[in-house]
């Protein structure tokens, strides 16, 4: 079972979409048979959307409702060149600290994502992963800018896994004053994505570069690092290896670039299969991670 914490987005400003970075983890993961349960904050706008989630298989069971909240909104303008600027309303997302992996069966939890969210609940649920032992991934990102130098290094300290891009990565180092080779000593994986340039994982002395897929087009990037992040993990979590894992991140990617917003994507596992095999080996393995 994996735990995500979440916020939801409008994508675009023509646009009103569901997402947010859990949910939009949670859906392809989903897509992709592996149980997740979404911890999550939202307002009394959100049902419709959190209805649809159930029904592609995420567990919204650790959601919770605030009657007198609207669930958060993001608003990002791309132009020709995938360049974005942003906006944020952080709605329901403030009541994020308000729940608690303790109300959850967090003795069933293999592993947690502490994906971007309201910086006093991220920083909670640091403290509360470390308490009850469970392994999690850190993953700021977009609140990279609003932590501290101390936050950061205790969020890294302890997590199994630290995920960032390229920039953030160098926002991290700035700020906590860690060079590359002390982050990979920190944790046991280590991964940057980078773009049309693939990802890299680092882990226990290894070096492993992924690159990314092909695409019938590019419609939009929002959503891309999410979806590479539940086909990551996913395969991780059913056995697969680094390099295989992160190749089925990079196809999930390759289908949410393709799509104007971050959950249009929808495939059956048996087709995901079928992309993967046209650009990736085909080993026994990896014929049991996608029952084909």
């Amino acid at each position: 079972m994996i735990i995500l914490c979440l916020f939801q987005a409008v994508s675009l400003n023509i646009f009103c979409l569901n997402g947010g970075v859990a949910g939009n983890i949670a859906y392809t993961m989903a897509l992709l048979g592996h149980p997740c349960l979404l911890m999550a904050s939202v307002g009394n706008d959100a049902e419709t959307y959190i209805n649809q989630l159930q029904n592609v298989g995420v567990d919204v069971s650790g959601i919770k409702f605030f009657e007198d909240e609207f669930t958060s909104s993001f608003f990002v303008s791309t132009d020709q060149q995938n360049r974005q600027i942003a906006s944020f309303f952080i709605g329901a997302m403030g009541r994020a600290s308000e729940i608690h992996f303790h109300e959850q069966d967090y003795q069933q939890v293999k592993l947690a994502i502490i994906s971007p969210n309201a910086p006093d609940a991220m920083d909670m649920y640091v403290d509360e992963c470390q308490e009850f032992n469970i392994p999690y991934v850190y993953d700021p990102s977009q609140q990279i800018p609003r932590s501290t130098c101390n936050t950061l290094r205790h969020g890294i300290d302890g997590a199994y896994m630290l995920i960032a891009n390229d920039y953030e990565l160098e926002l991290i180092k700035d700020k906590t004053r860690l060079s590359l080779d002390t982050l990979k000593g920190m944790v046991k994986v280590l991964i940057v994505t980078r773009g049309k340039e693939g990802s890299t994982i680092y882990t226990e002395g290894e070096r492993f570069h992924v690159p990314i897929v092909p695409v019938e087009r590019i419609a939009d990037p929002t959503g891309v690092g999410d979806a590479y992040r539940a086909g990551l993990l996913a395969g991780h979590g059913q056995g697969l290896g680094w390099q295989e894992a992160g190749q089925v991140g990079s196809i999930a990617a390759a289908y949410v670039l393709e799509q104007v917003g971050t959950q249009k994507h929808n495939c059956t596992k048996a087709e995901f299969a079928q992309r993967y095999f046209q650009h990736f080996e085909r080993t026994p393995r990896l014929e049991t991670f996608f029952e084909v």
